[in-house]
């Protein structure tokens, strides 16, 4: 069998590679018109070349001639080539085919590398699409195609791993689940601008315009509640039904003057040096304390959730964590909220020691047009995966509606 690349854009290209268990020791990052893409497949030394005609393969380590891949070389699926040095020359557009084994790693079909396209997997669907400026946004998108889409939106600084409990659940309930991480968190790029709301919403619409999604349901946690609020209001006519937002940050967070209830800005200063200072210690005693409630007196802690929620944070890029709580904090979705037309369920605890309940659920189901509120009296600010088995049904049930 063989696999092909349209190749168009050396970092996708390097990323799709990547998706294909294969290890990329050095690659160039603008194919353009003299680009490269080295990469090197497999756990032996079988290896392939990938550059444009006359380009040189500048910073290939020099000890690693044909036949030498080293000890390096990592990951699965392998090229049953011979041990040697394969150059081609591949133009702009134009295709690579690479003999490969029939693998998990190496599905049988055609790949398209590059543009916007999402890069999937056949069989294991973690894909990518590629943004405006060139940022690679990683998500899931599983179960039937016809189904009704649901589009998960993530906290700060986590990723689409926090709604582990939810995917599975609505899955086994016959939607479509369809769950991203933010830039700059969890397995997207890490680039170093676009941390703020309008870019985020600007990403997620790359996304659902790649899939070609209509009449989703955007549901949204914290930050990425914001997200679902910002994109709602903007999102073309028949992209999306319905939207959820649970312990969001809407309408807006930060303490002013036309929101002399907010939260100090202070507070969020305080946030900028913990990271700064010690993200892991940081991002430990936040999982452990306010962020489910284990800082309150009786409350039932559960480690798993601690070390997922901390191992969320530290796959991100800290200075895309560092500039969202800017973003969360500081931004005013009343405009958005105003915009909105369609039914939204907003979900709120009252013990919420991240986004207090008094200034956010209550004010922005006041906003909507068409919005339901749902309090929960002493529920922490993660309580969608402390509570799943109460709050899952009650979502459920809106989306029936």
């Amino acid at each position: 069998m063989a696999l092909v690349f349209r190749v168009e854009d050396v970092a996708a290209a390097t990323r799709s590679f990547r998706d294909h268990g294969v290890t990329i020791l050095w690659s160039e990052q603008d194919l353009g018109d003299g680009g490269v893409l080295t990469a090197i497949c497999g756990n032996d030394d079988n290896f392939i070349h990938v550059f444009q005609e006359g380009a040189s393969p500048v910073g290939w380590p020099a000890h690693r001639g044909p036949g030498r891949c080293g000890p390096r070389v990592t990951g699965s699926g392998r090229l049953p080539t011979k041990r040697q040095s394969t150059k081609r020359t591949v133009p702009r557009g134009g295709h690579l085919e690479v003999a490969a084994e029939d693998s998990p790693h190496f599905p049988r079909e055609e790949r398209s590398v590059g543009g916007t396209e999402p890069t999937t997997r056949k069989g294991s669907p973690m894909s990518t699409v590629t943004t405006a400026d060139g940022t690679s946004i990683f998500y899931v998108d599983w179960g039937p195609r016809d189904a009704t889409p649901l589009v998960f939106h993530h906290g700060w600084p986590l990723s689409y791993v926090d709604w582990d409990n939810q995917l599975l659940y609505f899955l086994s309930k016959g939607y479509r689940v369809i769950a991203h991480d933010r830039r700059g968190h969890g397995r997207s790029d890490q680039p170093s601008s676009g941390h703020e709301m309008d870019t985020y919403a600007a990403d997620v619409a790359a996304m659902t315009d790649a899939l070609e999604l209509q009449d989703a349901v955007h549901v949204g946690h914290s930050t990425g509640g914001g997200e679902v609020v910002r994109y709602v209001a903007r999102a073309e006519p028949g992209r999306v039904s319905k939207a959820v937002i649970v312990s969001a940050v809407p309408p807006v967070m930060v303490k002013k003057e036309s929101n002399p209830e907010g939260t100090p800005i202070e507070a969020f200063d305080e946030l900028r040096a913990g990271l700064a200072a010690n993200r892991a210690q940081f991002y430990i005693d936040v999982a452990s304390g306010p962020f489910y409630g284990y800082n309150r007196p009786g409350a039932e802690v559960s480690q798993g959730l601690i070390d997922r929620w901390w191992a969320q944070g530290m796959m991100g890029a800290v200075n895309a964590h560092y500039e969202c709580i800017k973003a969360f904090s500081e931004t005013d979705f009343t405009e958005d909220l105003e915009k909105i037309d369609v039914p939204v369920l907003v979900m709120h605890g009252t013990d919420d020691q991240v986004v207090p309940y008094a200034d956010a659920g209550p004010k922005s189901a006041e906003i909507l047009r068409n919005a339901t509120l749902k309090t929960y009296e002493g529920y922490p600010h993660g309580m969608l995966s402390v509570y799943p088995d109460v709050l899952n049904p009650v979502i459920l049930e809106f989306l029936k509606a």
